[in-house]
C-alpha cells in the first residue's frame, strides 16, 4: 500500500472508530462486536507503525500512553469554572428559588441535573479538536492534565459535526468520575496484588487524573459526563441550557440522562425525591441534584459572587449516618490559636470513607450535645465529606463517664487559655508549637507559596527539633540541618531548601494568602494584590480604602488593618521581609480616565455589546461596574428585558441609560475602544 492509498484508508478507519466509540462510550448501544472493534483498531496501529508520518493527535491510537510527564504546568480558565451554593434544607432550596423568581418578576424554568461525585474539568477545543484538558484547581487556574484526559473513552478527541457546527473555540466543562462496578473490581485487583485499596470512587478518579504516567491514567475505568460551556466563540444561537445540552450531546459528549426541565419548588423536590430512592442503585455516586435557570440570558442578568453563580443551587442530599463509639476527646490547638475538641472514634465506613475522628466545635457545642467518652453516637459526613457527630444515641443502664471540660492550659505550649464567646483559645501566637506548626503548612499550602515537601509531618519535625521557632527562620534552613532529621537524605534536604528559595519570590496574593490575614481567602487576597499592587501600600491602607476593593466590608477591613497593626505581625512582617520574602508587586487596578469613580450597574441585554465588552469598556474609561444598584450607584445601563435592578434604580433616583444614551457616554469619553 502507498502513501496516498494508506492516508485515506486511515481516515475511512479513524471515522468509523470514533463512531463507534461514541456509540459504545456516548450511547450505550454498540453496533459491533469488541472482536470487530478490536480487528479495526489493529489495522488502524499497523497502518500508523507503517506510516508514522501519518499520525494525527486526534486519531483513536493516541488516547493511550504517552512518555512520562514532569509534572503539571498551571494552566489559567477559559472562564472560572465556579463552586456552588448548597445546602440539605427544602427551607434554604425555597428561599434561592424565591429569590431568583422575584429578580427576574417571573416563574423561571430550572434545568434539574444529578450532582456527580467526580473531578471537575476543563476541555477545550479549537477546530473541533482537544487540545487541552485541566482540573479545575482554584476555579480560576488548574492543572494541565492533557495527556491523561485523552486516554479517557468518553472524551471526545475529536467533536462530531454531522448534527450540527462545532465551534472554532469551545470551552468544555464536564465531570470525571469513576463508576461503582469498576471501581469495586479495581479495588479487588489492587487487594488481590497486595496493594491498597481506595477509599471512595471521588479519591480513585482525582488522583487518576494526576498520575504523571498517562499509561496509569488509561488503566483506570474512567468516565466524563459534559454539563457545561465555559466559553465558546459561537454557539449557532442557543439560549438556553436544555438546548446546549443537547448540543454537547450532538458534539459527541456523554450527558447525563436523568437531566429534566423542571419548574417550581414542587417540580425540583419532585426530581429530588426520586434520585434519593434511586441513590443507591444508581451506576455511579451522586450527593444531590443541581438545578440551573435554563434561560442563559437570565443566568447573565444575575451574575456571580466571587464564589458561585446566583442563577444555580446545589440541593443535597440528607447525609449519610452511622453509629459508633466516641474512644476519647481530646482538645487541638489550630493555627489560629482556637482549641478545638475532637472526638476520636472506633473507625466506622460511611459512603465508601472510613472515620475515625470529628470536630466537636467548641466546648458549648459539646455541652450542648452532651457527648462524652465512651458514648455510643451518631456521626455524618455533612456534604458526605466533612465527618459531624450528630447526637449521642441512648444506652439503658450504661453507666456514663464524666462531662468533658476544656483544659485550662494549652496542651501544647502550657500558656493559660482564654476564653471567648463559645471559643477557647491560646494567647501565646506563633510562640506555641502548635500555632507554628499550623502556620508553616498553611504558608506552604498549594494555594498560598506552594513548597513542595512542607506537610504537617515536615513542620512537625522542624518545630519538635527546634530548627523553626518562628516563620522567618523557616526561609534560613541549610541542608546540612535537615539531613540530620528522620525521612530526610541528601537530595530530599536539597529539594526543600531550594523549594524554600524559589518561594521566596512570590505573587504578592499568594503571600497575602499564606499570611493567615483573618477573613482574607484566595479571592480575597487576589482582590487586594489587583487593587494595592504592593505589600506596603496595602500596610498603609486605612479601613476606608480597604472597603472601596469589591468583596470587602467592615468588618474584614477591621480584621485587615487589625491584622496588620498588631505588633508581633509587623515584627514578622519586617523580619520575612528582611531578604526572605520579596513579593513581587501586582499589576494594580486600571486608575484615572474620564469615568473614574463612577460606579455602573448592567441590567438586560445590550445589542451592540456583550455584558464583558461593557464592562471592558467601562474599566478602560476609569469606571467600575457592581453587580447591585444602591445609592452610591452612579448610572444603570438598561438593555433589552431588563429585570428588578430597573425598578430599583427609578426608585432611587439612580440615573438609567438605555443602550443609546450609554453609547453616547463611552464616545463622549475618550480613554478605550468599544
Amino acid at each position: 500500500m502507498n502513501r496516498a492509498r494508506a492516508a485515506e484508508r486511515l481516515e475511512i478507519l479513524r471515522e468509523e472508530i470514533r463512531r463507534h466509540d461514541y456509540l459504545y462510550h456516548v450511547r450505550d448501544s454498540p453496533e459491533i462486536s469488541d472482536e470487530e472493534y478490536d480487528r479495526l483498531f489493529r489495522e488502524l496501529r499497523d497502518l500508523e507503525e507503517r506510516f508514522p508520518e501519518l499520525v494525527t493527535a486526534d486519531s483513536p491510537s493516541q488516547r493511550v500512553g504517552g512518555k512520562v510527564l514532569q509534572g503539571f504546568e498551571e494552566v489559567a480558565h477559559a472562564a472560572p469554572m465556579l463552586s456552588l451554593d448548597s445546602h440539605t434544607s427544602p427551607d434554604v432550596l425555597r428561599r434561592f428559588v424565591d429569590r431568583v423568581a422575584k429578580a427576574l418578576d417571573r416563574e423561571p424554568v430550572w434545568v434539574a441535573e444529578p450532582k456527580l461525585d467526580g473531578a471537575s474539568v476543563e476541555l477545550t477545543y479549537e477546530d473541533g479538536v482537544l487540545v487541552r484538558g485541566a482540573t479545575r484547581g482554584d476555579g480560576r487556574n488548574g492543572e494541565g492534565v492533557t495527556e491523561n484526559v485523552r486516554t479517557i473513552p468518553a472524551v471526545p478527541l475529536r467533536l462530531r459535526d454531522e448534527d450540527r457546527p462545532v465551534p472554532g473555540f469551545l470551552s468544555v466543562r464536564g465531570e470525571v468520575l469513576m463508576e461503582v462496578g469498576p471501581f469495586e473490581a479495581l479495588n479487588e485487583r489492587l487487594m488481590a496484588e497486595g496493594r491498597p485499596p481506595f477509599a471512595n470512587p471521588r479519591n480513585a478518579a482525582a488522583g487518576a487524573l494526576r498520575q504523571l504516567d498517562p499509561g496509569l491514567t488509561a488503566r483506570r475505568p474512567l468516565t466524563l459526563y459534559a454539563y457545561d460551556v465555559l466559553a465558546a466563540d459561537d454557539l449557532g444561537g442557543i439560549s438556553a441550557q436544555w438546548a446546549l445540552l443537547a448540543a454537547l450531546r450532538d458534539w459527541g459528549f456523554r450527558v447525563n440522562d436523568l437531566c429534566r426541565r423542571v419548574t417550581g419548588l414542587d417540580g425540583i423536590l419532585e426530581i429530588h425525591a426520586e434520585l434519593t430512592a434511586r441513590r443507591d442503585d444508581l451506576p455511579y455516586e451522586v450527593d444531590g441534584v443541581v438545578i440551573k435557570l435554563d434561560d442563559l440570558g437570565a443566568r447573565a442578568e444575575l451574575g456571580s459572587t466571587s464564589h458561585h453563580p446566583r442563577w444555580a443551587f446545589a440541593f443535597k442530599f440528607p447525609p449519610r449516618k452511622e453509629v459508633t463509639r466516641i474512644l476519647d476527646i481530646v482538645p487541638s490547638v489550630g493555627r489560629s490559636g482556637v482549641v478545638t475538641p475532637v472526638a476520636l472514634m472506633r473507625p466506622v465506613e460511611i459512603g465508601g470513607v472510613t472515620v475515625a475522628r470529628a470536630t466537636l466545635h467548641n466546648r458549648e457545642e459539646v455541652a450542648r450535645k452532651d457527648v462524652r467518652k465512651g458514648d455510643l453516637v451518631r456521626i455524618q459526613r455533612a456534604g458526605d465529606v466533612i465527618p459531624q457527630v450528630v447526637e449521642r444515641v441512648a444506652e439503658k443502664g450504661r453507666r456514663r463517664q464524666r462531662r468533658f471540660t476544656m483544659p485550662e492550659e494549652c496542651p501544647s505550649c502550657g500558656t493559660r487559655l482564654v476564653e471567648r464567646g463559645p471559643y477557647t483559645l491560646c494567647p501565646n501566637g506563633l510562640d506555641c508549637p502548635a500555632q507554628l506548626r499550623g502556620r508553616i503548612v498553611h504558608l506552604g499550602s498549594r494555594h498560598a507559596l506552594d513548597i513542595e515537601g512542607l506537610g504537617e509531618e515536615t513542620a512537625r519535625l522542624l518545630v519538635d527539633e527546634g530548627l523553626v521557632s518562628s516563620l522567618p527562620e523557616l526561609f534560613d534552613l541549610r541542608a546540612e540541618q535537615l539531613i540530620e532529621l528522620e525521612g530526610f537524605g541528601e537530595k530530599s534536604a536539597g529539594d526543600l531548601v531550594a523549594a524554600l528559595e524559589a518561594a521566596g519570590d512570590a505573587e504578592l496574593d499568594r503571600f497575602l494568602y499564606g499570611l493567615g490575614i483573618p477573613e482574607v481567602g484566595t479571592t480575597v487576597a487576589r482582590q487586594l494584590a489587583r487593587h494595592f499592587g504592593s505589600l506596603s501600600a496595602l500596610r498603609a491602607a486605612d479601613e476606608e480604602a480597604l472597603q472601596e476593593v469589591d468583596g470587602v466590608g467592615p468588618k474584614m477591613a477591621e480584621a485587615i488593618t487589625g491584622f496588620f497593626g498588631e505588633p508581633h505581625n509587623r515584627r514578622l512582617l519586617d523580619e520575612l521581609l528582611a531578604g526572605r520574602v520579596v513579593p513581587r508587586e501586582s499589576e494594580p487596578e486600571r486608575r484615572g480616565g474620564p469615568l473614574e469613580g463612577l460606579a455602573f450597574v448592567l441590567t438586560g441585554t445590550l445589542g451592540g455589546l456583550t455584558r464583558d465588552e461593557a464592562r471592558e469598556a467601562i474599566e478602560a474609561r476609569g469606571g467600575r461596574v457592581t453587580s447591585s444598584v444602591s445609592r452610591k450607584t452612579d448610572y444603570v445601563v438598561a438593555g433589552a428585558d431588563p429585570g428588578s435592578k430597573l425598578a430599583r434604580a427609578e426608585e432611587l433616583g439612580v440615573t438609567v441609560l438605555d443602550e443609546s444614551g450609554f453609547e453616547r457616554l463611552l464616545a463622549e469619553a475618550p480613554g478605550g475602544e468599544t
